[in-house]
């Protein structure tokens, strides 16, 4: 898998200047040339541990599974639901499912947490923060207990907060891929047009990142695909499901990394 080849090593994973032994063994080895990325022989290498892949089933959500489940047929794709879902990311789901034969891993939030903590179903709009965190950031951790580390789609164009997104990271006390991170758009709209990858059927409706059906919205033409992410709260860019390495569960942005 090619990535710009003007990377010079792993030091900008997050926080900066942080030193992790396995990290930069794992880039060492995988990442020799630095123009090229063994996507193929990272994924087996046992220093990972049990992985999984976490996948949202978002706009471009088909293309980091393709390319994971061509290595790996099997893998786990933990999918996130937060009950809160476009009835057309729901169908999207059972699509891929389908045509990808994903071992789909469906997760969802604590009923009985949900009914303390929002039992008159208005903590999206009082709280957003606070309902990702029931929705989302609590159901991954939960789910993610058996695994060492995982698989995320994010990527450096999509925003400012996640420019700096490095190919391998610590997430907690897990170790996270983003394979797509220097991935752009182009190149992801070439891949489905490759492998002939259905598009998510809000897409056509201008819906360029899909989360939770309350706090999406579609976006103008040559907007920002993130822009219709929580765009009535203009303070919000992430969900928090992102940890940092001391095990934050929500952190902010670090001389520009997410």
């Amino acid at each position: 898998m090619r990535i710009p080849s003007d990377i010079p090593n792993n030091t900008d994973q997050w926080p900066p200047g942080a030193y992790d032994p396995v990290l930069d063994a794992l880039f060492s080895d995988y990442v020799r040339d630095k123009s090229n990325l063994n996507l193929s022989g990272l994924l087996r290498d046992p220093r990972l541990g049990k992985i999984a892949l976490v996948s949202s089933f978002g706009t471009e959500s088909a293309v980091l599974l393709h390319v994971i489940t061509r290595i790996i047929p099997d893998i786990p794709v933990i999918f996130i639901d937060t009950l809160r879902h476009f009835s057309e990311t729901l169908e999207y789901v059972e699509t891929l499912t389908s045509l990808l034969k994903l071992k789909l891993l469906r997760v969802t939030p604590n009923a009985q947490i949900l009914q303390i903590e929002d039992g008159q179903d208005d903590l999206v709009r009082l709280d957003p923060d606070q309902c990702c965190m029931l929705r989302k950031t609590f159901p991954l951790a939960d789910a993610m207990v058996d695994y060492d580390s995982w698989i995320s789609g994010r990527k450096r164009f999509q925003s400012a907060s996640r420019a700096a997104i490095p190919l391998l990271e610590r997430d907690g006390d897990k170790i996270k891929l983003n394979p797509l991170a220097f991935w752009q758009q182009d190149e992801i709209d070439a891949y489905f047009k490759k492998y002939d990858l259905p598009p998510h059927p809000l897409k056509k409706r201008h819906f360029l990142s899909v989360g939770c059906a309350p706090c999406t919205k579609a976006v103008a033409k040559g907007a920002n695909p993130r822009d219709g992410r929580w765009a009535d709260t203009p303070n919000k860019t992430e969900c928090g499901i992102h940890l940092g390495p001391d095990g934050t569960l929500v952190r902010k942005p670090v001389s520009g990394q997410d």
